[in-house]
Parts: structure tokens; sequence; C-alpha cells
């Protein structure tokens, strides 16, 4: 890709260009157990996308979705990884998905829930990350259920279990690891909902911006990029999205 000085400019003001990155979908952002250093598919294509901007890359990152997007929308990052939705979208300008990730509910075994249309109820209580997607989602969709936000997404089997709530709600595989640590506990048979992982930047950044980062995305689904780097990170559950 060329990226002309006044796209560069609109990306990295302060000539570093800083990425947003949130840890608390481990599926796309984590810690390496033995440096530290935060490793997955969304650290691969920031260090992509600086190569492709032409300027140093500096990691911005934060145990929260909510966080992340509000560094991108205030300023304190250039821009980052989330997942599509239409609350996000009125600062956030989204590319295409380059991920698709499902999104699952966790109830105890003995729980008289059998089915996601068993979960709105006047008498259930549902664990989400706050500021999550399955937060912003459930939010809109659940009538009657009453949600209850843990700080974090990787803080919600916890909280469910602390708190003795009637579900979790989150990234499949995330809910998956947390039950194998906790007997008595079970996924329910069918997703909630696909969470369209995107890249976004903020839209102050203006068109150009955006429609550069869009065009990069796209790029990296079909040379490969992205698929290469599931695999290389040993991605299971989540999907390479379509092109668009």
């Amino acid at each position: 890709m060329t990226i002309d000085s006044a796209t560069v400019e609109a990306f990295a003001p302060t000539g570093t260009l800083r990425a947003s990155i949130n840890l608390g979908n481990p599926i796309l952002a984590n810690r390496d157990a033995q440096s530290g250093e935060p490793i997955g598919v969304s650290v691969d294509l920031a260090h992509a996308f600086a190569q492709c901007v032409g300027v140093p890359l500096e990691l911005v990152v934060f145990d929260a979705a909510g966080k992340s997007v509000e560094a991108v929308s205030d300023g304190r990052a250039d821009f980052g990884f989330f997942a599509v939705d239409p609350k996000r979208g009125e600062t956030i300008a989204f590319t295409a998905p380059y991920v698709l990730i499902e999104g699952f509910y966790l109830v105890r075994d003995a729980s008289p829930i059998r089915n996601n249309a068993d979960v709105d109820r006047p008498h259930h209580r549902v664990a989400v990350g706050k500021g999550s997607a399955y937060d912003l989602f459930l939010t809109r969709e659940l009538k009657t259920a009453t949600i209850v936000r843990a700080p974090t997404s990787p803080a919600v089997v916890p909280t469910f279990l602390e708190q003795e709530l009637e579900v979790a709600a989150g990234v499949k595989q995330q809910l998956e690891a947390d039950a194998a640590k906790t007997s008595g506990l079970r996924l329910l048979d069918e997703r909630f909902m696909v969470i369209r992982q995107a890249m976004g930047v903020a839209r102050s950044r203006g068109e150009t911006a955006a429609a550069t980062l869009r065009d990069f995305v796209e790029a990296m689904k079909r040379n490969g990029f992205v698929a290469e780097a599931l695999e290389r990170h040993r991605i299971a559950g989540a999907s390479l999205a379509p092109l668009e």
C-alpha cells in the first residue's frame, strides 16, 4: 500500500502510531507467558499497519474493550481493534471485520435454562464484561433480564460465581476455559451473537484515514496474513471473515 503524507499525519500526528490493544479478548491479544509483552492477531496487524504507514509503533494496552474504544475516540490512541457495534460507530469508523467470533451463554448444570430464549426472564441476572460487545448487544436485546457488569471480560465468570448469578455471557473460548476450572457449569448449545472483529479509527481523523484502514484490512485478508496469524497463535473458535 502507498500512503501519502497527509494520511500519515492523520494517523500519527505525534510521529508514532499508537495502537489501542484490548487484552480483555484473549482470542485476539494476550501477554506472552515469558516476556509479558502483548502478542496475538491484533498485535501482528498493528505491526503490519505501522510498517505500511512508515512510522514507529506504540502499543497502548487496556484490560477492557470499553477502555480501548475510549482511547481511540478521545485521541489517546490512533487506531484500534474492536467488535463492530452501532454505539461505538458514533465515534469510530470501522473497517469490515477481519475475524468472526461467537458469543455464548454459560449456566450451571442444575439451571433450568436450556436454550437462549430461556435467558431473558425477569428473575435472571446476566454477567457481562463492562463495555464489551456483549454488553452493548445484550443491553439492546434483553428486555426483562438484568445485566450485571463485571469490570473486564475475563472477570465475567468469577463475577457470575461470586454473586451466584444465573447466566454468564462472553467469548465462547473464554467461557469454556473458565468452565474447565470449575465443575458443574455448561454452555448453552447455540450462540447468541456473532462478533465482527474489525479495526477502527476515530471519525475525527477523516474519511481518507478510514478508507486507508479499510483497504489495509481487506489486503491482509486477501494475502493470507490474518489466516496465518490465526494459525500461528493457535486460535480455535475464530474464523477468517470473508472479503468485502
